[in-house]
């Protein structure tokens, strides 16, 4: 089993990823808590690379690292990777996003999932990005997930992420998507 350090302080972004790996071959282990490694990039994916291959260059493993967010049509694709400073907690962006798009008619959104995963020496050998498309609503409904999920609709489910099981969640979500796109590549970096 190859260790596999995940470019992340949180332990339950670990379980989520661990949950998509677990029969992959790989051990995930949280990166050191004192590396903090800066979002610089202007695109998720940027941001993926920067961190999974300045872990690696840290740690001497192979590392993993993701950067997702919401992506609004009628705001230019804002907040985009300004997703999680778009306010100091999940009420305040939804209430900043839902004023933002207060006068607007297109409500079209999607969620992003930018993974990618770097060798030791730093070099990205992996990249991969899921999409789950969507719409905003005028208000939260659903008492789950985190984040936007109360406000971001899935049609195709009649449902929003907040809605759904985490089975649901998992299968269609852009984090999802970009996982079982992963795995289909991963067995041939071992």
């Amino acid at each position: 089993m190859t260790n596999l350090v995940v470019a992340t302080g949180n332990p339950g972004k670990l379980k989520e990823m661990q949950a998509y790996l677990i029969d992959s071959g790989w051990e995930l282990m949280l990166k050191p808590e004192e590396l903090e490694i800066e979002e610089t990039g202007e695109t998720f994916a940027a941001n993926a690379c920067l961190k999974a291959s300045q872990v690696a260059l840290a740690t001497g493993n192979w590392s993993i690292a993701d950067d997702s967010g919401l992506a609004v049509d009628a705001l230019n694709g804002r907040p985009g990777v300004y997703s999680a400073r778009y306010g100091n907690s999940d009420t305040e962006r939804i209430d900043r996003l839902l004023k933002e798009l207060s006068n607007q008619e297109n409500r079209q959104a999607k969620f992003v999932c930018a993974i990618a995963i770097s060798r030791p020496d730093g070099a990205i050998v992996l990249q991969t990005e899921g999409i789950c498309r969507g719409e905003i609503l005028y208000a939260p409904q659903g008492n789950g997930g985190f984040g936007y999920d109360p406000i971001f609709y899935v049609p195709e489910q009649n449902l929003t992420y907040a809605e759904m099981t985490p089975e649901m969640k998992r299968s269609i979500s852009h984090r999802g998507k970009a996982f079982t796109d992963l795995l289909q590549k991963l067995p041939n970096l071992q």
